[in-house]
């Protein structure tokens, strides 16, 4: 990896672009034509197929001409009623990674390999914690509007992403989120109530530090914006910063090792894990 990778997109507020692949990608044209071959060869008609596995003729249809990105689980389903020799199967990685544009696809790898993952968060709720009504808010806010399928999309990525909390060994997380981020109603009151919730239960997992920076502080070395910092399992540590729609990976190792430097002072600074949580719940309270 480049010292400095240069990606198009914000993470947390342009929303990683999610489920909408790049225009022609190669690995779900090649997908789709696979889905059809085995579909075909097993004489059943689209609706049919799609009837089985509980989609409809016209999802199966952009599965099969590279349009959309099928699921995991249907990709399994779909070997196993085509017996396709687990074919579609040795695609699902691929396939899986091309929900994410091109600029994304090295960070979400990153972050699927994570033993270790910390981020500093002061303009969004980050998006590993994001409720899908509050992803759908951030993306709904996007201008140039977004059209309804492709905040769809966007969002069905975004809580693949979140699949990393089940993973077993679970990676260690850490976030520490400004006071703003959780007083700023994205959404609405009923969505925002929603999302506190689930930052209350993702801070109470075993592997799962939340800390809030108070607005009352006068100390925050986390003025100059979001970032993130991993350390995958295969010893690797890297970090990416976001500003203004531009957002950069880094793996040499005095950049990553100032931005170390700043999130402990960042957790230092901000409440305890504990006191953090108290604090969302008062934030409930007045919802």
């Amino acid at each position: 990896m480049n010292e400095s990778t240069q990606w198009a997109e914000d993470d947390d507020l342009a929303g990683d672009d999610a489920a909408a692949p790049d225009p022609g990608s190669g690995i779900l044209r090649v997908f789709g034509r696979q889905l059809k071959r085995f579909r075909v060869r097993a004489g059943v008609e689209r609706s049919e197929f799609g009837a089985r596995l509980g989609y409809s003729a016209s999802t199966i249809a952009a599965y099969e001409q590279g349009r959309r990105v099928p699921p995991p689980r249907f990709i399994d389903q779909a070997d196993e009623l085509l017996d396709a020799g687990e074919v579609l199967k040795e695609m699902k990685e691929e396939v899986a990674r091309a929900q994410y544009p091109a600029f994304f696809r090295d960070a979400a790898k990153l972050e699927a390999e994570a033993v270790e993952l910390h981020v500093y968060a002061n303009q969004a709720v980050p998006g590993l914690l994001q409720t899908k009504e509050y992803a759908g808010a951030v993306f709904g806010m996007m201008r140039p509007p977004l059209d309804e399928e492709e905040i769809e999309r966007r969002v069905a990525a975004r809580l693949v992403r979140q699949e990393i909390f089940t993973k077993r060994p679970s990676p260690l997380m850490s976030f520490v989120i400004d006071e703003s981020v959780l007083r700023r109603p994205i959404g609405g009151r009923p969505v925002m109530r929603g999302q506190l919730e689930q930052i209350l239960l993702a801070g109470h997992r075993r592997t799962v530090e939340i800390q809030v920076m108070p607005l009352d502080s006068e100390e925050n070395a986390g003025l100059a914006g979001p970032f993130t910092v991993i350390e995958t399992n295969k010893g690797n540590r890297i970090a990416y910063v976001e500003v203004q729609n531009v957002s950069h990976v880094h793996s040499e190792r005095r950049l990553v090792w100032g931005l170390e430097i700043k999130y402990g002072i960042l957790r230092a600074q901000a409440l305890t894990p504990q006191a953090s949580l108290d604090y969302v719940e008062k934030l409930l309270g007045e919802l």
